[in-house]
């Protein structure tokens, strides 16, 4: 069988798709169950250009969390091609975190929270500091580390590590 997912020519198995209708699964190679469970190797993952016009909406759906994973142009622009009606994108971004994201203080993080830097922060590839008792907004949460979280600090979307904030 091939995957609808890489278009490898292996053998198949049912892959659940949590966050939408009950029971919902695709039929997908054991390497993409890996690579969607661990970290993805963005070569693997070409076959996503057809994935996600998929008349499956599981398959759509995994298409897309994926796209939203690879860190590469050719994903980001796949992931700007791709048009999905409300509910799928609901859908799509119904993920359960499992991880747990903690301040310095051992505060439980959430997405939206506002947190305090407690340390000047070099923003590589930025070329500024982010200050001490700077406070980020709107966080959101690094869905595949715990000790990561992502804010806008001077106009500039950076990844910030837990250990150097505190909960607002």
């Amino acid at each position: 069988m091939t995957c609808p997912l890489c278009a490898a020519e292996a053998p198949l198995q049912d892959f659940a798709v949590t966050g939408g209708p009950e029971g919902a699964s695709a039929a997908i190679c054991a390497t993409c169950v890996e690579q969607i469970e661990g970290t993805p190797v963005p070569s693997h993952w070409r076959g996503l250009a057809g994935a996600m016009w998929s008349e499956e909406p599981a398959v759509q759906v995994l298409a897309a969390r994926m796209l939203g994973r690879i860190d590469e142009a050719w994903a980001n622009d796949l992931a700007d091609q791709l048009y999905l009606d409300d509910e799928m994108r609901a859908w799509v971004e119904n993920v359960e975190t499992t991880l747990e994201h903690r301040d310095s203080n051992g505060a439980l993080l959430a997405r939206g929270d506002t947190v305090v830097l407690i340390k000047d922060l070099p923003v590589k590839g930025a070329g500024f500091t982010a200050k001490r008792g700077t406070a980020v907004r709107g966080i959101s949460l690094s869905p595949d580390n715990a000790g990561h979280i992502e804010g806008r600090v001077e106009g500039q979307r950076i990844v910030i590590l837990t250990e150097f904030v505190k909960k607002k």
